[in-house]
């Protein structure tokens, strides 16, 4: 059997050019591992404790040396000798040793990087692939090859609040293989480019690689999405539905209790915030709606849900924050019907796979996702394929960041054993 015999983390970088921790982990029979862990610009009150310096004089506070500092004092004590198998073992020797809920004393940034790396040097010296070795920890026996949600039009936190709304998504529900849905979403990601130059719209890029046109409404963002997946020769619902990322928590001001929506000049209450996401759903093909309301509004969720949670996949994110309690009164509330599946909200991969494990007994759908600040390291789509979550959500298809996850499932998908995941909604069957 095969130990740790070191850990060191260091100081690299994300995608916004921000510090971010990266850890390897060496075992005594030479294997060597590493893992980054990415940053979220909209991010949940409940999500684990990101460590940063603070100091304003370097990386505008932003760096992440104490954290690193822990992982190399501390983190790589309590783990030197361990059993890099047992990952559920050292999971829980991290947050013992970080001692609080929110893994504030040594970092989330510090624990995860950590325990991702301790997943992938276990599946190098047992010569799984990585997928493999999470399904085994995850106990999924047909790991699946997930679809992908893809970033066309982005505003929001993501764009400079250029459009109200954060994300407008692609979802190919026509492809039959991780190939064809990538082909499918870059023909639209290219006519959406296309169809924004002649409106004389932006085609600058946002955070995730998604276009920022700075649309005033979210109407005029459905109808440009529309008209984007026409122009690329397919059909709105059939080929490609769409997937709407609210991020209303963002749009919340807790002092009057309304959604602020900037861009269209007007202030709104829950039950206008429902009847608006409603409309987009009765008039657009769309699939998925996520963090529709604010992560409080539990009465306006349940509200929400009762409406539309039979029609579309209602998904939380800043509402569960991937925290078993927070999706647990979920459950209990009958508040949404689906979860987004951020390692960093929750801190190691066990207590992810614990979530993803508690959303698919109680019905709801989990959707594997990146974060806006992003890192190459490819963890995710083996994360999704593992788990056979079904549906993974990184980005666009620009940016190396990105791309690095997309690239990890075509390789992936060589193992001709792996099912690629449909997603049957009623009304948005996939062309046959």
């Amino acid at each position: 059997m095969s130990v740790i015999s070191s850990v060191h983390g260091r100081q690299v970088f994300d995608s916004r050019g921000r510090p971010t921790v990266e850890v390897e982990v060496g075992l005594d029979n030479g294997v060597v591992a590493r893992a980054s862990v990415p940053s979220g610009a909209s991010t949940g009150t409940y999500e684990a404790h990101e460590a940063r310096d603070g100091d304003m004089d370097v990386f505008d506070g932003l760096g992440v040396l104490s954290a690193v500092g822990h992982v190399n004092g501390e983190i790589a004590a309590a783990l030197r000798g361990r059993d890099p198998g047992d990952q559920r073992g050292c999971d829980t020797l991290l947050r013992e040793l970080d001692g609080t809920a929110t893994l504030a004393r040594l970092g989330a940034n510090a624990v995860l990087g950590t325990s991702l790396a301790v997943c992938r040097a276990s599946a190098v010296a047992s010569g799984q692939p990585l997928y493999r070795r999470i399904a085994e920890l995850a106990g999924v026996t047909a790991p699946t090859l997930p679809m992908p949600m893809v970033n066309i039009l982005s505003g929001g936190l993501h764009a400079g609040r250029g459009m109200d709304v954060q994300d407008f998504l692609a979802v190919p529900v026509a492809a039959t293989s991780v190939l064809e849905a990538i082909r499918l979403v870059a023909r639209v990601r290219a006519s959406a480019a296309e169809v924004c130059a002649e409106r004389g719209l932006p085609t600058l890029l946002a955070d995730e690689g998604g276009l920022s046109p700075g649309c005033r409404t979210g109407r005029d963002a459905l109808e440009l999405f529309c008209a984007a997946v026409e122009r690329a020769g397919l059909t709105p619902g059939m080929d490609i539905a769409i997937a709407i990322d609210v991020a209303a928590t963002a749009l919340f001001d807790p002092a009057t209790g309304e959604y602020h929506l900037r861009r269209e000049g007007r202030r709104v209450g829950t039950a206008e915030m429902i009847e608006t996401v409603a409309s987009w759903v009765d008039d657009f093909p769309v699939l998925s709606v996520e963090d529709a309301l604010d992560e409080e509004d539990w009465a306006g969720w349940r509200t929400l849900t009762e409406r539309l949670g039979g029609r579309v996949h209602l998904i939380g994110d800043d509402l569960f924050t991937t925290n078993p309690r927070r999706l647990a009164q979920g459950v209990q509330q009958g508040c949404a019907n689906g979860v987004l599946v951020k390692l960093n909200q929750n801190g190691t991969l066990s207590g992810t796979l614990d979530v993803v494990a508690a959303a698919t007994a109680a019905g709801y759908v989990p959707v594997v996702s990146a974060r806006s600040g992003e890192t190459e390291d490819d963890f995710l789509a083996d994360l999704a394929v593992g788990t056979a979550a079904g549906q993974i959500k990184v980005g666009s298809v620009r940016s190396s960041e990105r791309l690095a996850k997309y690239n990890q499932l075509v390789r992936i998908a060589e193992d001709r054993t792996l099912r690629f995941s449909p997603l049957p909604v009623p009304g948005l069957e996939p062309a046959q």
